[in-house]
């Protein structure tokens, strides 16, 4: 099946045939000419001889250079001569022989790295972004094919990713040593203690603000028998102690309930590295998570949440997440601009990419040209071919025209000198 030529531009392409046939009419004018010129000066001799010498030569050359252009795409005067109409019958070795030539000459791992980074992509794509209009249009492109992507996701694509990729994976995972360690490392750095603080502190606000609720959740624990004076009384005491026992621990790191947390939290993470029971206890929690049912809804509704907030804050075009955006991208464009080391970073892993992108699937990039030119149709290829190229050929003609009587003319002028 061939593939036709697709014309992408019916103005450039009516323009390219009218300067064609000004140049087609402008050789065969000049064959006519020397043709009218020999005719003229047959059988005479002296400077005429020279002139009719000169023109018979050009007629020769014009009529053997026009052979040799048209030969290329299509048989001379519709004549089956040998080795014509080269493009639409070689069409097929010629798209071979230009993909070896392009894979040759211009997919060398060698030349693409060298090309890319004397382009400096990563200064001008610095300097382009620094602009903070154009880090507008990067955002504002940005976060509409997100928004985009994001719609097209739906319920049912995290239910699937849910429930046949995550949970099979993290049920067969073992929890224990993951956790084990990530608790012993956070003891021994001391990170759980930021969570300890806003932990404690949250609480301390909520029992100061809520001191009502906090009485009516103990009262309601209380005997039946036991007078309300003495359950009011009671009740605030605890409330009393419990908000100065939650400051005590905010202001003092030395606390000792914040140095039994520590010491609970630290012997927590060794038994789930090294005893088995809390290993297996660990364990069971992780699968009777997973088996519940609200686990799938919780992981939907935590996506819908995500998913609604990510859309209401690309909506808005100068909201804080837009803002924020555009400000970060035109500070590390600023730094890709201005900093050299950074820039030949840059520069070495797009280089470095583009070169195993090429050493990859260079055979089916170039391949394609080979392909593709198959899929044509010889004589549309033959005639949009000339169409392109075909001009500055009758530049072969019109040289031959003149080359030819001028050679034509030294000739018989050494033939009269001998």
């Amino acid at each position: 099946m061939s593939l036709p030529l697709v014309t992408p531009a019916p103005e450039a392409d009516a323009l390219r045939r009218r300067s064609l046939r000004r140049m087609r009419t402008l050789a065969l004018g000049l064959l006519v000419l020397a043709a009218v010129v020999y005719v003229a000066t047959w059988g005479q001799g002296g400077f005429l001889g020279y002139v009719n010498a000169g023109a018979e030569a050009s007629m020769v050359g014009a009529i053997a250079d026009w052979f040799a252009v048209t030969a290329l795409f299509r048989h001379p005067l519709g004549l089956p001569v040998p080795h014509t109409a080269l493009i639409p019958r070689r069409k097929d070795d010629l798209g071979r022989g230009l993909e070896q030539f392009v894979g040759e000459n211009f997919l060398q791992p060698e030349i693409i790295s060298e090309r890319v980074r004397s382009a400096e992509p990563t200064r001008r794509a610095g300097a382009w972004l620094a602009e903070p209009e154009h880090a507008r249009r990067v955002v504002a492109e940005v976060s509409e094919v997100t928004a985009i992507a994001l719609g097209k996701i739906e319920d049912r694509h995290i239910i699937e990713l849910v429930e046949q990729v995550l949970v099979p994976r993290f049920a067969e995972e073992p929890i224990a040593p993951v956790l084990g360690t990530f608790v012993v490392e956070a003891v021994r750095d001391d990170l759980h203690h930021g969570v300890v603080d806003l932990a404690i502190n949250e609480l301390h606000d909520w029992l100061v603000v809520n001191h009502e609720t906090f009485t009516e959740v103990i009262g309601e624990r209380a005997p039946w028998w036991a007078p309300p004076r003495l359950n009011d009384a009671v009740t605030s005491r605890l409330h009393s102690e419990a908000v100065r026992w939650l400051a005590d621990i905010r202001d003092d790191p030395g606390h000792r309930a914040r140095a039994a947390l520590d010491s609970l939290l630290a012997r927590l993470g060794d038994d789930l590295l090294h005893d088995e029971a809390t290993a297996r206890r660990a364990e069971g929690l992780k699968l009777r998570l997973l088996e519940h049912p609200q686990f799938v809804s919780t992981g939907i509704s935590l996506w819908q949440g995500l998913r609604n907030v990510l859309r209401d804050a690309l909506a808005e075009p100068d909201g804080a997440l837009a803002t924020r955006l555009r400000d970060e991208l035109v500070v590390v464009a600023g730094r890709l601009r201005d900093e050299p080391a950074l820039q030949q970073r840059f520069d070495r892993v797009v280089s470095d990419a583009v070169v195993f992108v090429v050493d990859r699937y260079g055979t089916e990039l170039t391949s394609v040209i080979t392909q593709t030119i198959e899929r044509w149709d010889g004589a549309e290829a033959a005639e949009r071919i000339e169409l392109h190229v075909g001009r500055d050929l009758q530049f072969i003609r019109i040289n031959g025209t003149v080359v030819g009587g001028l050679v034509g003319l030294l000739i018989h002028a050494l033939s009269q000198l001998l």
